[in-house]
């Protein structure tokens, strides 16, 4: 019986890198569909989404039912009870990428993303894809140290993110206001999903350890440091 009970733990655990691949790969391919004005590539990512909200309500009809039956304590409660606000975190990812791939249907044939913000919008949407690729890591090693270093990471979505600002307030701005709000929108999605990686990465910290990441300092490598 308690071999069963572990058994689901891990097929939980197993579902949420399953969703944290998916939201990657999702955001990855908005991203390609909003920069090319891809209406196919964009409504693939649309449609996607649907397998990220079945799994998210699989979890967490799963977790549920491992609580009423087993009413676990300690470290298995906090195993189910993360799991259930990381699978939150992880549904809400697939929504913005989702949101990146409804722009690009909108603006179809035109392209929502100025030529001089390409780069820009090309490096958070490949830095959104890799920090949700670590996020899943973590989930899969448990690795305190790796989970703490994506808040790191996160600085640089937030510099991309402030560099956009500085071109919409630009005096030279030359696209209008509509690309502003495009703009701006693409912006806030791929800070958000930065966001939700992070937070997953929090709750495996807070999983593993007890404690909330922000009391713990990342690992210097350094003997005595």
């Amino acid at each position: 019986m308690r071999d069963a009970y572990h058994e689901e733990l891990d097929s939980i655990s197993e579902g949420l890198v399953e969703m944290a691949r998916l939201v990657g790969s999702a955001i990855g391919r908005a991203t390609t569909a909003i920069l090319d004005a891809d209406l196919k590539l964009a409504e693939s990512v649309i449609a996607a989404d649907e397998r990220v909200d079945d799994l998210q309500r699989d979890l967490e009809a799963r977790a549920i039912a491992l609580l009423a039956r087993q009413q676990p304590v300690a470290t298995d409660l906090r195993i189910v009870v993360t799991s259930l606000r990381m699978s939150a975190d992880l549904e809400r990812s697939g929504d913005l990428a989702q949101h990146v791939a409804k722009l690009a249907r909108l603006r179809f044939p035109e392209r929502a993303v100025p030529r001089d913000l390409h780069a820009t919008i090309l490096e958070m949407g490949q830095l959104a894809q890799r920090l949700m690729a670590k996020a899943g890591e973590v989930i899969i090693t448990k690795d305190v140290d790796l989970a703490l270093q994506l808040e790191q990471d996160d600085d640089a979505m937030d510099l991309l993110h402030r560099t956009l600002f500085q071109h919409l307030m630009d005096d030279r701005w030359k696209h209008g206001i509509e690309t502003a709000v495009d703009v701006t929108l693409l912006g806030r999605y791929y800070e958000r999903f930065a966001d939700h990686a992070v937070s997953v990465a929090k709750r495996v910290v807070y999983l593993v350890t007890g404690e909330h990441a922000d009391e713990i300092a990342p690992s210097t490598g350094v003997e005595g440091a």
